[in-house]
């Protein structure tokens, strides 16, 4: 797997691009039957859920099969690198690449920091009431609500969240408190249009019992490296013909008309870093056996509604 670093436009480190190969297929994968998904880590279910577009929600059921790939980050470990999203991408891409328990495939994917997931909450409202709502509650069923909720945003967990006494909860809280905690691992998924969390359960609940703001990581796939390069060149075509018709303006009326840099270079700027750093669509492949065997491994799991 090939690592880059992604900066904005300031040189600030945006980000952590990876080049994912000879990955055909994920160990933590999603199957789909219709519109009945399952999420499974290698062969155990981890998450059946029943998509309803007329409703614009899912039910889902936990199964408590889900297992982190990342090793407990150790207090010396998490000190030596506090404040430092970039320096733990790197090491959450290393995790990544070393396990088939994982959600990478063959492609182009993104880890960065989500701080859009932050940026709702309102000023007057506290940690705990804002991850209220968008942590997804029910265990082991639950509904992910797209109706009443902004699209993309709501965190499902892949198991039960601890309580604030919680032993692993209670050694976070120390590190909230002294702004050293690493951050959570998100995986945006389209077909749920929420995040998973792959490792951090009890670091978030920490972080909530505290009412401090919890680093987030996000993981969610990109623009493949062929269709980046041929949408850039696209984009900076239309950029070029953009200047050339402001260019033909001003032969035809004068210095008075602009250049058509300042309307031109902003909008390809947005573009290209669209393009870099949009999310894609999560791969979904199909089911073996189709809905008969999606429903008899949603009963044998107790999945009463679906």
């Amino acid at each position: 797997m090939r690592r880059s670093d992604l900066t904005g436009d300031d040189g600030t480190w945006q980000g952590l691009a990876l080049e994912v190969g000879d990955r055909p297929r994920p160990g933590l994968c999603v199957f789909g039957a219709g519109r009945r998904l399952l999420l499974a880590q290698g062969s155990r279910p981890v998450l059946f859920a029943v998509v309803d577009a007329y409703l614009q929600d899912v039910d889902f059921r936990r199964t408590d099969a889900y297992r982190s790939f990342v090793p407990p980050p150790r207090a010396d470990e998490a000190r030596a690198l506090a404040g430092s999203p970039e320096r733990w991408a790197h090491r959450f891409a290393g995790l990544l690449a070393g396990t088939p328990e994982g959600p990478l495939h063959d492609g182009r994917w993104l880890l960065r920091p989500a701080p859009r997931l932050l940026s709702w909450r309102h000023p007057r409202t506290s940690q705990a009431e804002h991850w209220d709502t968008m942590l997804v509650e029910g265990h082991p069923d639950g509904l992910v609500d797209w109706f009443h909720h902004n699209s993309g945003w709501e965190v499902l967990p892949l198991r039960p969240m601890p309580d604030a006494g919680d032993g692993r909860v209670k050694a976070y809280r120390k590190q909230a408190r002294d702004g050293v905690l690493p951050p959570v691992l998100l995986w945006w998924v389209s077909g749920l249009d929420c995040h998973l969390i792959l490792d951090g359960h009890a670091r978030l609940a920490a972080a909530i019992a505290e009412s401090v703001e919890p680093p987030l990581l996000e993981l969610h796939r990109a623009l493949p490296a062929d269709d980046l390069a041929a949408r850039t060149r696209d984009a900076v075509t239309a950029y070029e013909h953009e200047l050339a018709r402001f260019a033909g303006l001003r032969a035809l009326h004068g210095p008075t008309v602009p250049d058509g840099t300042a309307e031109a270079g902003p909008e390809l700027s947005r573009r290209l870093r669209d393009l870099n750093t949009g999310q894609q669509p999560t791969w979904c492949w199909p089911l073996t056996g189709g809905e008969p065997r999606w429903h008899r491994l949603a009963q044998e799991a107790g999945f009463t509604r679906a």
